[in-house]
């Protein structure tokens, strides 16, 4: 078995751990202006807390990648996520940062330089991972960032272990590219389940704001492609897709998780971080399923350091 399918299966247990240390110093107080940061997976995650973060009216949250961070602004803290703590762009707005703003890193290794540089650090060493595709890091630090916002984690980690046994809404055979679609902070994580797609299967993956999408980006739908929502969907969406011809796939929609119902013992639709779950998995079977290895995709590695 590839890493990557042990450290998916593990989310539920790394989420609960996770949500013990939504309590650590240097996370975000309540109506500080605040910038997060970071790159690929990570930015991802970033835009999907300062979304909740706003939502939660806790104070304005922006996100950024880190090498677009606007350095003529000023924030009360900037929380920088790094999995490996040695990405160079993080590392320079770090350094950049110091002494002028309150910074705080989230790694899963506070040996490396990010933990150093940061005035605080939050170490999720336990959500670490041997794959170079990233699932459980960052779902787990988005888990510690929304029970820092309050949310109760336990229901979403049952989601979760729902999502890891739930069969598979997409099939290889069937399918020749995904569309994400998400709204307000869920747009964050259809973004990474595109990214999933791309690192480790080299699947045609897109991913747009739902409400976005019936802008041009629709003009690709149709049969053999497949329309995937995470959270809520605009009204008559479902309808403007399958009209293309196109599969809709949404856990709340009867077209798409059809037998949910069934599947999960008649409980509530899932959470939209456990509804990536899912996606993850697809990503991995999309890789699978052509003979390629998801856990060292090609032309990736672990950390981008640049010279």
């Amino acid at each position: 078995m590839s890493h990557v399918k042990v450290e998916i299966a593990s989310q539920p247990d790394c989420w609960l751990q996770a949500a013990k240390l939504a309590d650590s110093p240097g996370l975000p107080g309540k109506g500080e202006r605040v910038a997060v940061v970071g790159c690929g997976t990570s930015w991802f995650m970033a835009k999907a807390y300062a979304a909740l973060r706003e939502q939660s009216a806790l104070g304005e949250t922006d996100a950024f990648q880190a090498s677009e961070f606007p350095l003529g602004r000023s924030y009360d803290r900037v929380v920088a996520i790094t999995r490996s703590g040695t990405t160079t762009e993080v590392i320079e707005l770090l350094d950049a940062l110091d002494g002028r703003t309150p910074t705080t890193v989230i790694t899963a290794d506070g040996a490396e330089p990010a933990a150093a540089v940061a005035r605080d650090a939050v170490v999720l060493d336990f959500a670490d991972e041997l794959s170079v595709v990233q699932t459980r890091f960052a779902t787990s630090t988005l888990a510690m960032l929304r029970a820092h916002l309050g949310v109760d984690i336990e229901p979403i980690a049952a989601d979760a272990e729902v999502a890891v046994r739930l069969p598979l809404p997409v099939h290889p055979a069937l399918a020749q590219q995904i569309t994400f679609l998400g709204r307000g902070w869920t747009i964050g994580l259809a973004e990474e389940a595109a990214l999933k797609c791309r690192e480790a299967a080299m699947w045609w993956a897109e991913a747009y704001p739902a409400m976005d999408y019936r802008h041009g980006p629709i003009s690709i739908a149709g049969p053999g492609r497949v329309v995937w929502a995470f959270g809520e969907i605009p009204t008559g969406l479902a309808d403007d897709v399958e009209a293309t011809g196109a599969a809709f796939v949404h856990s709340r929609y009867n077209g798409g998780y059809a037998a949910l119902g069934s599947w999960c013992g008649g409980r509530a639709p899932l959470d939209p971080m456990a509804d990536l779950v899912v996606a993850q998995r697809v990503a991995v079977l999309l890789a699978t399923s052509q003979g390629l290895d998801p856990d060292h995709p090609r032309n990736l590695t672990r950390s981008v350091v640049l010279t």
